[in-house]
């Protein structure tokens, strides 16, 4: 048989096969993508960030022997610091110093940064003199203010006041004063970051605000009040739940300043854990302090972004 007469064969037999349907590629998902890439960053920062904290959670319930196996106490060492008759004074110092920094340290920046914003010219210098404190090193600004609160006559805020007839005060060395003391140079040192920040939420709202407000006749405390604070109730609010946080772990200043005295009036939280980790070396006691007070802090941040989440979706 001739080739002609198979092509009609051979047209019929692919006539009746059914056609394949064609093989449908799966789009590649650009999230994929972006997970991988970012995998290794996720891995090393889930490592040493989240990675501490379950090794707490872990020691919190052991009898940790660094050199040796440790073990499983269960709640043992959440009843042993809950039962330290030093917790109750620890805790009333924090709350204490948190209350200081908040009514008197909050307010500060943010009065500053509407007076610098207020500045027709130059307030790029005063934003440069605000933000110069977060500069010195804290144990730098530490040691110099204490050569300001020497508590003799020769003392240099001493020395001030005794141009007007007050002191020598105390200041470090007295359980009454020792905190508002701390309180304000820490309001000194770390008031710059939140003048800077206040400073760019104020310049971000629309001028036509001030502008509606002026010709409305509004002086500059009704345009602060009916316009500047109102724009940046979110910032405000963030900052607030920042300080409370940042506060409540306050460690360094009352360590260098005063160690906790005097007669433990400047004694805080952070130091009891500092005092059950590296000075009776209990690290089970001092974990169990720690996650007690992150969960304090887990719940209050809580509650505040609860109750203010009218304020994030206005």
């Amino acid at each position: 048989m001739t080739d002609l007469d198979e092509r009609p064969r051979t047209a019929a037999r692919t006539a009746a096969t059914p056609a394949r349907p064609a093989r449908r590629r799966r789009p590649w998902r650009p999230g994929l993508t972006a997970l991988l890439i970012a995998a290794p960053a996720i891995l090393v920062y889930a490592y040493f960030s989240w990675g501490p904290i379950l090794s707490s959670l872990v020691m919190s319930v052991q009898r940790v022997v660094l050199t040796g196996q440790s073990d499983f106490v269960g709640w043992d060492n959440f009843a042993y610091v809950l039962s330290d008759p030093g917790l109750p004074q620890a805790t009333a110092n924090t709350v204490l110093y948190t209350v200081l920094a908040i009514v008197f340290g909050f307010p500060v920046p943010l009065a500053l940064a509407v007076f610098i914003s207020e500045m027709r010219s130059r307030a790029w210098y005063f934003s440069a003199l605000a933000y110069l404190p977060v500069m010195v090193p804290p144990v730098v600004a530490i040691l110099l203010w204490k050569f300001f609160y020497a508590p003799d006559a020769d003392g240099l805020f001493n020395t001030v006041l005794g141009w007007v007839g007050i002191g020598p005060l105390p200041w470090l060395n007295s359980p009454a004063s020792a905190m508002p003391s701390i309180v304000l140079e820490t309001t000194w040192a770390g008031a710059g970051t939140a003048v800077i920040i206040y400073i760019a939420a104020l310049t971000s709202i629309p001028g036509e605000l001030y502008e509606a407000a002026e010709l409305d006749g509004a002086g500059i405390w009704r345009r602060v009040w009916h316009v500047a604070l109102p724009q940046m109730r979110g910032i405000i609010g963030t900052m607030l739940l920042l300080q409370i946080i940042g506060t409540m772990q306050v460690f360094t200043e009352p360590f260098l300043f005063t160690g906790g005295g005097p007669q433990g009036a400047t004694k805080t939280l952070l130091m009891t854990i500092y005092d059950y980790a590296f000075t009776r070396v209990d690290y089970g006691a001092a974990t169990a302090l720690s996650v007690l007070l992150a969960l304090v802090l887990g719940l209050f941040s809580l509650a505040y972004f609860r109750l203010t989440r009218s304020w994030s979706r206005s």
